[in-house]
């Protein structure tokens, strides 16, 4: 229940919250009150609390806003959500874009339980990435680290093998990293492929117990392999993760994709700015978006700053290397006009 009362000649407009019962106030407020200091300080109203009575004093609009977002974190605790900072701040972004979602509707969609804990999307950007998945054969999530693009893919792709939607679940990437290639690391093939496919490895085993991983593999309903053992392959009834597609070349990206068969779907990950490729050598993920872009059943998403659900610093970090990125290019176009 809200009750709102407004003052006149230019003072501050004042609105008051009643927080049902049933809900607790430190729930909602933060351990020593650190969520409501958040608030404060994102918005520059004044907030008192009263027992399970919230006064929000300031300007108009922002005390309209605030009154939006403890509404909105009232609804995620009713559906069982925890509130935390990053909850929070994401919340705060997306009433102040209106991007014509509600908060509680985006940030309250779960994809998979496991052990008591939620995989979900943590923000605007995911919860579109995830619709588009839903929604196409071939999806490309793209964006920088720490967006949950591949987490969310992996998600989905064992949402949809435990639903029988698909038969097999298939995740693979190319064997490319940062200063590093196969020949130059030691002991056998399968010894040199296991880091590279090992981060993938672990996110499945966020998912689902040991047992069922172990059984899956076993019985080849799952299949973690480098990008080089799809070649020659139809892959029907499959749910098929490309991860790291920025350090394919042209030729492996269309191998890859003319590998999907009957009721298969794909979705190619990857991050343009961190491309490993020999000098001289396009991306296949720079390439396909130039291709594929009007194909009926193909979507692309692109994730960005905002999306990041790391540590808030991974956030500011990819910031910066954007702005950085986004002067260099603007710096270069000026050398080029002036000559």
């Amino acid at each position: 229940m809200t009750t709102v009362s407004g003052s006149a000649g230019g003072e501050p407009t004042v609105v008051k919250v009643l927080v049902p019962g049933v809900h607790s106030m430190v729930a909602l407020l933060g351990a020593r009150d650190e969520l409501l200091k958040q608030i404060e300080k994102a918005f520059g109203t004044a907030i008192h609390v009263r027992g399970n009575e919230i006064t929000i004093s300031g300007d108009t609009d922002e005390v309209e806003q605030v009154s939006k977002l403890f509404e909105e974190l009232v609804i995620l605790l009713e559906r069982g959500q925890s509130l935390d900072a990053g909850i929070v701040r994401q919340t705060v972004r997306m009433l102040r874009e209106d991007a014509g979602e509600r908060p509680s509707q985006v940030l309250s969609e779960a994809l998979l339980t496991h052990r008591g804990r939620t995989i979900r999307p943590k923000t605007l950007g995911q919860k579109r990435y995830l619709d588009a998945i839903r929604q196409n054969t071939v999806t490309f999530g793209i964006g920088p680290a720490g967006t949950g693009k591949t987490y969310l893919a992996m998600g989905a792709a064992v949402q949809a093998l435990r639903a029988k939607q698909v038969n097999r679940l298939i995740i693979t990437r190319p064997a490319v990293e940062a200063g590093e290639r196969l020949g130059f690391l030691p002991g056998t093939l399968t010894e040199k492929i296991d880091p590279y496919l090992r981060p993938l490895w672990d996110a499945l085993m966020d998912m689902m117990e040991a047992e069922e991983l172990a059984s899956h593999v076993e019985r080849g309903t799952i299949e973690v392999a480098p990008l080089a053992f799809m070649r020659g392959r139809t892959l029907n009834d499959a749910f098929v993760v490309l991860d790291e597609a920025q350090n394919t070349t042209a030729e492996q990206m269309k191998m890859f994709l003319t590998r999907i068969g009957f009721n298969s779907k794909a979705v190619v990950t990857g991050d343009i700015s961190q491309v490993d490729l020999p000098s001289g050598r396009r991306s296949g993920l720079r390439v396909v978006r130039d291709i594929l872009d009007d194909i009926e059943g193909v979507s692309f998403s692109y994730l960005a700053a905002g999306d990041v659900v790391r540590h808030h610093i991974v956030q500011r970090i990819v910031e910066a290397y954007e702005a950085h990125a986004n002067a260099a290019e603007l710096a270069g176009d000026a050398d080029r006009d002036d000559r």
